[in-house]
């Protein structure tokens, strides 16, 4: 299961939060822990840099945060990222430098690496996108399975089980998502992976590859 552990996925050098993560095998035993790191992490940032606003919030001084934009409960939000017009951070978040999270965005629980775009319409819970990581429009993170019970990450065939209920899905460095594609509880996708547009999405797709749909999965250059 190499292929979707940590070190394969993420270049720990792009995110404030390179620390907790070093110290997992796999990304979702992560989820659980975020608030808890924001809380530990908070307190130690530079104020010349993070301003704390209210209990548990820490945001760039040079973020730009648009009026209608909503932040709840523990976030970081930093250097040079962009909250636009009714994004919503709706607790647990940790929102990397230069991150963009757009127009009706929704993110909750879930961590940014640097420089990834979250910019039209989508929904992240409970989830982790790699450097540079992209959402196109409409695209969606489902993090809940309709029957409630615990999700699993399948492998080729092989199913992990995670023992959380809330789970989105794990996304590479460099990986882009198409407009309005659908990202199953669970889904992992390696680096410098591309998903079509209108794409449903579940288990695991590999590093290097171009998702067309869940019978056409090729390799970048192919």
């Amino acid at each position: 299961m190499d292929r979707v552990t940590v070190k394969r996925l993420f270049d720990l050098k792009n995110t404030i939060a390179g620390s907790l993560m070093e110290k997992s095998v796999y990304p979702w035993e992560i989820v659980p822990k975020i608030r808890d790191y924001i809380l530990l992490l908070g307190e130690s940032l530079d104020v010349r840099e993070y301003e704390k606003v209210g209990e548990c919030v820490y945001i760039s001084r040079s973020a730009k945060i648009d009026s209608s934009a909503k932040i709840e409960g523990a976030c970081i939000i930093g250097k040079g990222a962009t909250l636009r017009k009714g994004a919503y951070l709706r607790g647990n978040c940790i929102i990397g430098d230069g991150c963009v999270i757009g127009n009706s965005s929704e993110i909750k629980n879930s961590i940014l690496f640097d420089e990834s775009q979250v910019p039209h319409f989508n929904y992240v819970g409970d989830s982790i996108l790699g450097y540079k990581a992209h959402l196109g429009a409409g695209a969606k993170i489902s993090n809940l399975k309709s029957d409630k019970t615990p999700v699993c990450i399948t492998v080729n065939g092989e199913k992990i089980k995670t023992e959380l209920k809330k789970l989105g899905a794990i996304l590479g460095d460099y990986t882009e998502i198409g407009c309005n594609a659908v990202l199953n509880p669970g889904t992992v996708i390696g680096k410098n992976t591309t998903v079509y547009p209108l794409s449903c999405v579940r288990g695991y797709v590999a590093e290097n590859s171009i998702y067309k749909s869940e019978n056409v999965i090729v390799g970048k250059g192919e």
